[in-house]
């Protein structure tokens, strides 16, 4: 899909596999994010294991709402239903038994409660909005 979009000259941003845990996003993908009067949101089932996914999704539906930027969701391999009501792989918090990267969000993030909190917003926000679920395409 990046390559696609790329090749139609829409500009696309990928998450940085070399990111450290616990640092921010670049000053200028936020500007980027801000200029950009529409925002395609690929939902996959690692997508939350990436704070600079979640943190662009934050801006992502503050740009939605103060901006009238339009978000168009995609759930790529994954449950709409989970995103909203974070279970799974987009489970943000600690619970007695959980996966690894469930874990590592409290870890790293857990003293950041406001940052948590922006998180889960942002992922019910993105999950209300209409957009495509890949079961129903091939």
């Amino acid at each position: 899909m990046y390559s696609a979009l790329n090749q139609k000259g829409i500009l696309t941003f990928m998450d940085d596999p070399e990111l450290e845990k616990g640092k921010s996003i670049r000053p200028e993908l936020l500007a980027a994010t801000e200029e950009s009067r529409s925002a395609i949101v690929i939902l996959s089932p690692t997508y939350a294991d990436s704070s600079w996914c979640l943190d662009e999704l934050v801006k992502i539906i503050q740009c939605m709402k103060d901006m009238g930027q339009q978000v168009l969701p995609v759930f790529y391999g994954v449950d709409p239903s989970d995103v909203r009501h974070q279970r799974g792989r987009f489970q943000l918090k600690r619970e007695t038994q959980v996966d690894v990267e469930v874990r590592e969000h409290e870890e790293v993030y857990g003293k950041n409660e406001d940052r948590l909190n922006a998180w889960r917003a942002a992922l019910t926000e993105v999950a209300n909005l209409s957009g495509w679920d890949s079961w129903n395409y091939s």
